[in-house]
């Protein structure tokens, strides 16, 4: 993109960017929802569910930067994100047009709470996510430390559209017949991981908000689970800010308690998700 890769005119070659790495590819799931892949720089190191600083040179010149979970785990050779369209926003408006040659800024720092170290040790891992907050969840899923840790992985993710579903439901599918992680968890790892996707608009076989499926109780009468119990279940929360104020009340009502990298704890939630409007 000129924009972004701007020329030299005494060279006619591109000017690198500060942090710069390169785009390899791209997929458009809907008009909203895109995720790309990008080089990792060889001196980055990340636990998996960390997010980084990404993004362009705005119009003024300067970095135009936003907080996105890696949704690649800690193995992989490149990084991706996960990414929501948003046609006015100063950063996506941009960011959506990006094509495999293109560079962007990645201020290679990871941090995050989302991690299996800001949690006590447990049976059950749940990850909460809406919209683009499967991100983080998308690179602890791949992760065999998540496996090994935990004896059941629940997924439950939620959007509007059953569309904006496909980038979870792919992974979750391509994660159950993943040949590495079978031959390294053994036969019977992908039972390990349930997958609970609902919408809230469009008809599907699973409707309703996460909140509203964990308090009637219905979300586990159809997993087949008693309930949420701070002896044996772990919980993971990334979504918007109302999102995560309401499961921190439903998982505090199960008695589970808020937890930190400093500070174990029975759940943790991701306070730095990009939302709308970026």
């Amino acid at each position: 993109m000129t924009e972004q890769t701007p020329m030299n005119e005494a060279t006619a070659r591109p000017v690198l960017l500060p942090d710069a790495q390169t785009v390899t590819s791209v997929q458009h799931w809907t008009d909203r929802l895109f995720s790309f892949r990008v080089t990792r720089p060889q001196s980055l190191r990340f636990r998996s569910g960390e997010f980084v600083m990404i993004g362009l040179l705005g119009d003024n010149g300067k970095p135009l930067l936003r907080a996105y979970s890696i949704a690649s785990p800690a193995w992989d050779e490149e990084l991706e994100f996960y990414s929501i369209k948003v046609p006015d926003g100063p950063l996506t408006s941009k960011l959506q047009h990006i094509q495999p040659g293109d560079q962007i800024i990645l201020r290679p720092k990871p941090v995050g709470t989302l991690v299996l170290d800001a949690l006590l040790p447990g049976k059950r891992l749940w990850f909460f996510a809406t919209g683009t907050g499967i991100a983080p969840f998308a690179s602890l899923m791949r992760d065999p430390d998540t496996f090994e840790r935990y004896e059941q992985i629940i997924m439950m993710h939620t959007c509007r559209d059953v569309a904006e579903l496909e980038y979870g439901r792919r992974l979750v599918e391509s994660i159950r017949s993943d040949e590495m992680l079978a031959e390294l968890m053994g036969d019977g790892f992908a039972d390990k991981l349930l997958y609970y996707p609902t919408t809230t608009r469009e008809e599907s076989d699973h409707m309703g908000r996460i909140t509203d499926n964990l308090t009637s109780g219905k979300a586990f009468a159809d997993l087949g689970i008693v309930g949420i119990n701070p002896d044996e279940d772990r919980g993971m929360v990334c979504g918007s800010l109302a999102f995560n104020t309401d499961m921190k009340e439903v998982l505090e009502g199960c008695g589970l308690e808020e937890g930190a990298n400093s500070d174990p704890k029975q759940y943790v939630v991701e306070k730095a998700f990009v939302g709308d409007g970026i």
